[in-house]
């Protein structure tokens, strides 16, 4: 039996004194609201309104009933209401800083046809961490290894001048001690500044004898950009972003560096949804064209 709805049907007949009026308000055919209130009578065990009588009029047992199906009637109205707050809450997401503007709202709009508003918050890795761990969101996408990840970004090094090779080697930025040539530097820019890949690079630069200072960490992306805008230095970064700052892009030679993404999250069941529902978008935004390939 339906109990809630049985008891709505109840409520709206008593305070109508008409099974028809009643059955209007409750926005259900009056035959349903007869057979409702004869299925809560047989539930409850005495009858609710005098059949004798021409209006619906409460029988003693039926005035004992009311007040508890009308807390009833109201704990369920306010339970559908929770749900549909629940449903509208926006789904608070840290991303990645190096996503752009236009690519986020098309991942909002495409959220939002799953049911699902988004509320963004770019940040570099270390702090979509910890807005996770403080429960200031209930999702991140978290910087992994490329083995743990659900999308892959690969990087290369781009510069201001047009390379001759396919790729380019850290060694070319080895000088002598006699140099007085100021000394080339790889920048790396806060999205990478990850031991996964930082600490990649940082190895291969001291392997083939690269100074410490000659890959450095900027403290944000148009920072190193502008680095490497203003002199004959790298930047560590995806081929997107090379072209979009007008630089010349080639893959690392020795290391192949790559950014890895995974959906983290409290809640399991919000890093499911969201690995599946806005995996393209995620992978747009990213740099991950194809979220099947960059896996």
């Amino acid at each position: 039996m339906d109990l809630v709805g049985s008891c709505v049907a109840f409520v709206h007949v008593s305070e109508r004194g008409s099974f028809t009026l009643g059955a209007a308000a409750a926005r259900i055919p009056q035959p349903v609201a007869s057979r409702r209130i004869a299925a809560l009578e047989r539930h409850l065990g005495g009858r609710l309104f005098d059949r004798s009588a021409r209006r619906a009029v409460l029988t003693p047992f039926g005035r004992d009933m009311l007040p508890s199906a009308r807390r009833l009637v109201a704990l369920a109205e306010a339970m559908e209401h929770d749900a549909e707050r629940a449903r509208l809450a926006p789904l608070r997401l840290a991303v990645p800083e190096v996503c752009g503007t236009r690519e986020l709202a098309l991942l909002g709009a495409a959220a939002l046809r799953r049911g699902i508003h988004l509320d963004l918050h770019p940040a570099p890795p270390p702090a979509r961490d910890d807005l996770l761990h403080a429960r200031q969101v209930r999702a991140c996408v978290a910087a992994v290894p490329a083995d743990e990840a659900a999308w892959t970004v690969p990087l290369g090094l781009a510069t201001r001048a047009e390379p001759r090779s396919a790729a380019i080697h850290l060694e070319t930025l080895r000088v002598g001690r006699g140099d007085v040539e100021e000394r080339r530097r790889v920048w790396i820019q806060p999205e990478d500044d990850v031991p996964h890949v930082r600490d990649r690079i940082r190895r291969l630069g001291e392997s083939v004898g690269l100074q410490p200072a000659q890959v450095a960490v900027a403290s944000a992306f148009t920072a190193a950009a502008a680095q490497v805008l203003d002199s004959a230095d790298l930047l560590l970064c995806s081929a997107a972003q090379a072209r979009e700052l007008g630089l010349h892009w080639r893959p690392a030679g020795g290391v192949d560096p790559v950014r890895g993404y995974a959906v983290a999250a409290a809640d399991g069941e919000d890093a499911e949804r969201i690995e599946r529902d806005l995996a393209e978008g995620l992978a747009r935004c990213l740099g991950a064209a194809d979220p099947e390939e960059a896996r």
